[in-house]
């Protein structure tokens, strides 16, 4: 029940409601924030993400659960940066047994959805692989809420960006999340082999299902604890040249920055792939290489 525009009779105001992952918040993503925005905006109601605090997939099937492209406070801030209130939710197996019209019902009850919006090729529900955008609609009517589907933003999804950061392709990766890919994380104490070479870097320990580029040396932006931004090199692998202990690291060169880092975060920005990761004859070749490295990460774009 209903009283003036936006407001339920109790005096609380209504939304509009969105719900998935958002995994990465791309090109995609927000063209399904600006039509809750725009939809709440129009009719004077709340505009509502309710997202999870896992990947659903950890939980349905842990063997396909893909690397996360951001963990879940960075996705959250960018959400609202985007203007609206987001609601985390634990996704758990009570989760992922919900149906579409429990799902339904409980944003109605929990945030008053007016109107649930959908993402062009999203679904929720355990029941939402066999539902139609009708079958949506119609769930939806019969609790008061409006559907709609944004539109779509063809190419935009967060199983690309995935394809394009393991290739390697991170122009590409940049094109559909509207920024760079990046990650953040805390520097550790590696081998200290780089200062011997002249050429220190910072290792960046990463939570573990953090998704990583395909193994190689990047042009990269590096944001430092004080809010400096510095162009780097980037090498994300094995380190073959120096050590045979197979594990892949993030070691960042931050070109014209010197600081103590240890204990501090960073966050990489990954710009352009220079070149694969190979393992060297000697330690001078590979100073030699990594000034090229430098020249070339170096370069404006």
């Amino acid at each position: 029940m209903t009283g003036e525009k936006g407001y339920d009779s109790d005096g609380s105001r209504g939304a509009v409601v969105t719900v998935g992952t958002f995994d990465g918040v791309h090109r995609g993503h927000r063209e399904v924030l600006r039509c809750v925005t725009g939809e709440a905006a129009r009719l004077g109601l709340r505009p509502v993400v309710v997202t999870f605090d896992r990947h659903p997939l950890e939980v349905v099937a842990p063997e396909r659960a893909p690397g996360l492209i951001m963990d879940a406070d960075r996705r959250d801030a960018l959400l609202r940066e985007a203007g609206v209130e987001v609601h985390r939710v634990e996704f758990s197996e009570e989760t992922r047994r919900k149906t579409a019209g429990e799902w339904m019902r409980e944003l109605a009850k929990e945030h008053g959805a007016r109107m649930v919006v959908l993402g062009y090729d999203n679904t929720f529900g355990s029941d939402g692989r066999g539902m139609t955008f009708d079958d949506y609609r119609r769930t939806g009517e019969s609790l008061g809420i409006e559907v709609r589907v944004a539109p779509a933003i063809e190419g935009c999804s967060s199983s690309a960006v995935r394809h394009a950061v393991k290739d390697g392709d991170m122009e590409r990766a940049a094109w559909i999340l509207g920024r760079p890919f990046s990650l953040t994380g805390t520097v550790v104490k590696g081998r200290q082999l780089g200062r011997t070479i002249g050429v220190p870097t910072a290792n960046v320990a990463v939570p573990s299902r953090q998704l990583l580029p395909a193994g190689g040396v990047y042009a990269a932006e590096v944001t430092t604890p004080d809010g400096g931004k510095h162009r780097a090199v980037v090498n994300v692998g094995k380190c073959p040249t120096v050590t045979d202990a197979g594990t892949v690291t993030v070691e960042a060169h931050i070109l014209d920055y010197n600081a103590d880092l240890y204990g501090r975060q960073l966050t990489v920005s990954f710009l352009r792939r220079l070149r694969d990761e190979r393992k060297f004859d000697t330690l001078t070749a590979l100073r030699e290489q990594i000034a090229r490295d430098i020249a070339e990460a170096s370069k404006s774009e």
